[in-house]
């Protein structure tokens, strides 16, 4: 289940917030996050949601409440932020300086932009939940981008769900509309400002960017009467499925933004290709993010 949200339960008033601060330090560290309740929450709700989102167009029918809406004006308003910022004459090609400029908006307007979408006698969660979605956006010492910064915007979600701010019936429209948008935001980030990726493993890594949108996106595509992984290689399919299923939407953005053969820049997705069913698509790629 989502954490936090069972029909009935409504979440505990005595709520204590706190401001997070980074606890991944040392190698040894990675240990205690991985026995403790944030990594199953989060896990959880990754996982939960890629259950909800099995076999789905992101067209499908599904509720759209006033939390959604709320997180869909904070998005439209850091989309629109991007059209007051354009990028500044620079020397260097990649790490466009104007992204900083941006990004102190956000740092300075986040727990603004939390508190529209958190009920009034929430309103103290404000400055915990806002520290997940400045991490969400790149770093703005470095200009870049990856997903561990994609990974802040699933905990800020998976915030919401523990304040019963984002219900059980949301879990379509968390994916197929606010996670959906985010990435279109981030994808105009990336390409305004030229983010170098964050931690890329380069040619071995799945992508620069994302992760999530792969998972869930394999996800979709279970069971699909006639695309197979093998399919997402075929530009003409990508072409005409794209908008109804998050994995291909990734792969026409990747083409987008490289050259070259499909192999030689992608090659972790090349080998993905090969996979005889979606189904394992899906577990591979849930393995290889708990690994990553």
């Amino acid at each position: 289940h989502l954490p936090g949200t069972s029909e009935e339960e409504a979440p505990p008033l005595q709520q204590s917030f706190m401001i997070p601060k980074k606890e991944i330090n040392v190698v040894s560290d990675m240990a205690k996050w991985k026995r403790s309740q944030a990594y199953a929450d989060y896990m959880g709700f990754i996982l939960t949601l890629n259950e909800g989102v099995r076999g789905k167009k992101l067209s499908c029918e599904h509720k759209v409440s006033e939390a959604i809406e709320k997180l869909l004006a904070l998005l439209n308003t850091l989309d629109r932020w991007i059209d007051e910022t354009p990028p500044v004459d620079q020397p260097s090609r990649f790490g466009n300086k104007a992204f900083r400029t941006w990004y102190a908006r956000l740092d300075q307007q986040a727990e603004k932009l939390v508190a529209t979408v958190l009920p009034k006698q929430l309103a103290a969660a404000a400055p915990e939940v806002a520290v997940y979605l400045k991490e969400s956006v790149g770093n703005s010492t470095r200009i870049d981008y990856g997903t561990g910064h994609e990974a802040a915007f699933a905990a800020f979600l998976c915030c919401l769900c523990k304040l019963g701010v984002l219900r059980l019936d949301d879990q379509l429209a968390i994916v197929f509309r606010v996670f959906n948008r985010y990435l279109e935001v981030m994808r105009k980030l990336q390409k305004t400002y030229r983010m170098e990726p964050a931690g890329s493993q380069g040619v071995w890594g799945l992508d620069d960017f994302q992760f999530l949108p792969f998972i869930w996106g394999s996800s979709q595509l279970i069971d699909h009467p006639h695309l197979e992984p093998r399919h997402f290689v075929d530009e003409k399919v990508v072409n005409e499925n794209h908008k109804d299923f998050m994995f291909l939407e990734c792969i026409l953005f990747i083409t987008e933004m490289k050259t070259g053969p499909f192999a030689e820049h992608s090659n972790q997705l090349w080998n993905i290709s090969a996979v005889p069913s979606w189904s394992k698509v899906n577990q591979g790629l849930i393995r290889m993010y708990k690994a990553e």
